[in-house]
């Protein structure tokens, strides 16, 4: 069933991806509703704040969007991944459960994951079909869309989200590496052979809003058309920032400084936008060049 427009609950509508997908939102006329767990007044773009609690009131909304989740860009101790899990499954948990109690519930829920799901594969072509990967950030991401899934038992269109590295101003990614390559410290990862997998950020929106008009269900890779391998973006992020790339960070070194969350940087996943592309839509930003011209324009 095809979203009708009207109400969209963002829970995340103050992050990085949340705020882009109010802003494009509601200029197509969306009426956006967000989720905090202090009290704010309506602006930005956002029409309504409601409390997050254990029972968050869904009522009135024609779309659920999930986009919460500790980031993972840091040393996985134990304590961290519990907060992970919280921040994920723990979520998507509270917010199929309130589902369950809404007589009038959401005609769709869009789940925000991670490519992660596919472990590290190697050179393997990875659409939307491919089996499930192994390691602990797979079984993350696959535990948080078997969260979502339940919601599909009370009638609810589900959408899971599969999104890699996202480049855009203020984001984590773009920031940390366009520090690093203006200061002359950028490199490849390991060997560099790495696919990876990233899109810019008006398209992932972007994508988000064209999916939901469309009479589809499960998971969609919200990925550019042409992933890079990590020594060829590192390349291109030098040529673009007209500095030099001359660094090197070993494998091991990756792993004796941020432990677990190594694995993530030196995962290889080749996945593509095959569902995006299969249903007509249009990327700005189709290639690494193309959204970088725009990234290094204040």
């Amino acid at each position: 069933m095809k979203a009708e427009m009207g109400k969209m609950g963002i829970v995340g509508a103050s992050g990085f991806i949340g705020a882009e997908l109010v802003r494009q939102a509601s200029i197509a006329g969306w009426e956006i509703v967000g989720y905090s767990r202090s009290a704010r007044a309506p602006g930005d773009g956002v029409s309504e704040w409601r409390e997050w609690s254990d029972d968050p009131d869904l009522s009135g909304l024609q779309v659920i969007v999930n986009l919460a989740g500790e980031g993972i860009d840091k040393r996985w101790t134990e304590s961290r991944k519990k907060r992970f899990r919280e921040s994920r499954v723990g979520v998507v948990d509270t917010i199929v459960g309130a589902l369950e109690r809404e007589e009038q519930r959401p005609g769709v829920f869009l789940n925000g994951t991670a490519v992660g799901i596919y472990g590290d594969r190697g050179d393997e072509l990875l659409d939307e079909r491919a089996a499930f990967g192994d390691g602990y950030l797979a079984e993350l991401c696959r535990d948080w869309e078997k969260a979502a899934d339940r919601a599909a038992d009370l009638g609810v269109r589900v959408l899971q989200w599969r999104t890699g590295v996202v480049f855009g101003h203020g984001g984590a990614a773009w920031t940390k590496m366009r520090a690093a390559f203006s200061l002359g410290a950028g490199g490849r990862l390991g060997k560099g052979g790495q696919w990876m997998p990233w899109i810019h950020l008006e398209d992932l929106v972007a994508g988000m809003l064209y999916m939901l008009g469309e009479d589809y269900a499960g998971p969609v890779n919200s990925c550019a058309p042409e992933p890079e391998r990590n020594r060829d973006l590192t390349r291109k992020f030098a040529a673009a920032l007209k500095r030099p790339a001359f660094m090197h960070v070993p494998a091991w070194a990756l792993k004796l400084v941020l432990g677990g969350f190594a694995e993530s940087l030196l995962a290889s996943q080749h996945a593509v936008p095959k569902v995006l592309l299969e249903r007509g839509f249009k990327f700005r930003y189709p290639t690494l060049e193309a959204a970088l011209s725009e990234l290094v324009v204040e």
